[in-house]
């Protein structure tokens, strides 16, 4: 349905605001993004990352319009979590059916690259512009070098905030009577690390997969890049025994390396060296509801609805989120109140599904993965979904590899998890997993 030109501003240049600037170019707007930070294109990257997992609801929002073939260029292919456990051989766990895979790809060079292809549609970009104040009733914002000093005003028809967990336009927001609110974070922070490539350029692991050292109250990840390189992150507990509190110097930076990682010593120097360089991070969850004003603001992405990242959803939510506003523009035209109210009743109940699906996913990768009960429990839902693909979808793969709906996963995840937590209490189910009489056990709990 075509619009009515209106003169948009989205408030960050982040991941989720480019790709919605996108969307509103090609439908006509003039568009503009706001961005407190200098232009990410001209600054060295913060250390402060965790690689992007695009899966298919990012890669189906890119491809409406036109950049899914673009961004598979900078993205690679992981089929498989290999799970690195002490005093064990090496894991590997399939993600999904054969050709199913997420994608590693860098948030950094990913971000530059839809700035990139923004500007290439006709959007307009002011960086080093901090927005102070945002008058919700005439869609106005205020920015200025400082909170207190002499402050811009910019008047357009509509206003998205795109700007994160700790969005300025939600905060606004959050001073009208009835505005729902919470936030919650967990006393789990992260680090960012680094693998090198061999001197060859090569990957020093296998380039494919999903590396994960599970270690219970913290864990190590590794995604690759096309350098050759791994972008790691350090999961851990902030205080503790073992905690990014209790490692002071580089000597108890290598101590700790060499007791709970011995396989990652080709790169020791380097990772102790990043230990120390690069800032520990928090980690939220944040809810909150209503996610617009009448027909003037709305909240996109982490501004609406901040996860953990141990699902790697958080950029594809927020894709799929604009995937939907879209549809929903198709339906309503220039009904903004309507889109806006329809966008957020559609998609508050899934924002939360994943919320809650992300922190369960966290306790499964540092603990669950180098259970021989849970991993045992796993081969039994494979071999059952193998046979009967209409009866057993994995939770995991409704989540990663299709689009339907994040509480449908969560709800038919909890069904299939009291099911399996009745096959795992058969007698002898260690030596009779492939038995036709689990098999039969599971068909009959999926009937009752």
């Amino acid at each position: 349905m075509v619009q009515t030109s209106k003169n948009i501003a989205v408030i960050g240049s982040g991941l989720v605001g480019s790709l919605l600037a996108i969307y509103l170019k090609k439908r006509g707007h003039d568009v503009t993004v706001f961005d407190r930070r200098p232009d990410i294109r001209k600054v060295e990257f913060s250390g402060r990352s965790i690689n992007l997992a695009m899966s298919d609801r990012g890669w189906k929002a890119l491809r409406e319009v036109g950049l899914e073939n673009e961004i598979k260029k900078i993205a690679i292919p992981l089929d498989k979590r290999v799970m690195h456990v002490i005093g064990k051989p090496n894991y590997c766990q399939k993600y999904g059916k054969e050709g199913e895979a997420i994608w590693s790809i860098s948030r950094g060079v990913l971000n530059r690259k839809m700035i990139d292809l923004a500007e290439s549609f006709g959007v307009g970009f002011k960086f080093d512009e901090k927005v102070w104040d945002v008058d919700l009733p005439e869609a106005k914002l205020f920015t200025g070098a400082t909170e207190k000093g002499v402050w811009q005003e910019y008047h357009y028809d509509i206003i998205f905030g795109c700007d994160g967990a700790f969005s300025r336009v939600r905060h606004k927001m959050q001073r009208r009577s009835r505005f729902d609110y919470s936030q919650r974070f967990i006393n789990v922070g992260y680090k960012e690390l680094s693998i090198r490539p061999n001197a060859d350029g090569t990957h020093k692991l296998d380039k494919h997969s999903f590396h994960i050292w599970p270690r219970g109250d913290f864990m190590l990840i590794a995604m690759p890049n096309l350098d050759g390189s791994f972008t790691c992150t350090l999961f851990m507990p902030f205080e503790g025994k073992v905690s990014f509190e209790s490692i002071t110097n580089k000597e108890e930076a290598s101590r700790f390396f060499k007791t709970y990682f011995p396989n990652v010593m080709h790169d020791l120097a380097n990772l102790t060296n990043d230990f120390f360089k690069n800032p520990t991070s928090a980690l939220v969850t944040m809810k909150c509801y209503p996610w617009s004003y009448c027909d003037k603001v709305a909240l996109v992405g982490d501004s609406a609805h901040a996860i953990v990242p141990f699902y790697g959803q958080g950029m594809n939510a927020g894709f799929e989120g604009i995937y939907t506003l879209n549809q929903i523009v198709e339906k309503h035209g220039d009904d903004w109140e309507a889109i806006f109210q329809e966008y957020q009743k559609e998609r508050k109940p899934n924002a939360d599904a994943i919320a809650e699906l992300s922190y369960r996913n966290f306790i499964e990768m540092s603990s669950k993965t180098a259970d021989p009960k849970f991993l045992l429990q796993k081969k039994i839902e494979k071999r059952f979904s193998d046979k009967h693909p209409e009866k057993w979808i994995p939770v995991y793969s409704r989540v990663t590899f299709s689009d339907r709906p994040y509480s449908e996963a969560l709800a038919i995840g909890d069904n299939q998890e009291k099911i399996m937590k009745e096959i795992m209490q058969m007698p002898d189910i260690e030596s009779s997993w492939d038995s036709i009489d689990v098999e039969n056990k599971i068909l009959a709990r999926i009937k009752a």
